[in-house]
């Protein structure tokens, strides 16, 4: 046995991790759009400084839970608002538009 085929059960543990990590941001992704047609629906700015303020310190406080460097946790959080924030803007833009038609 070749130490590279030592290797394959981290190999395919990791992949099963990648796929558990993207299934998780998909859903994460998802629950933000339903998040956004409820705020649109009940006149909710889509901005909530509070909140973010809040995820973002237990997201830290998770990361340094499980060993993760500062500054990978806080970059990777800073992806994922950023991410979900302009998902979440660009849906209640086209909801309000749509609104909008529809008044018309």
């Amino acid at each position: 046995m070749s130490a590279d085929n030592g290797l394959e059960p981290f190999r395919r543990r990791l992949d099963e991790i990648d796929d558990a990590i993207a299934r998780l941001f998909g859903e994460r992704l998802q629950i933000c759009r339903e998040v956004a047609v409820y705020k649109s629906e009940h006149e909710i700015p889509m901005m909530q400084p509070d909140r973010v303020k809040l995820v973002r310190e237990r997201y830290l406080a998770r990361g340094a839970e499980n060993d993760l460097p500062p500054e990978f946790s806080s970059d990777l959080f800073e992806l994922l608002i950023g991410t979900t924030c302009r998902l979440e803007d660009e849906l209640m833009d086209e909801l309000a538009a749509q609104n909008g038609r529809d008044a018309a």
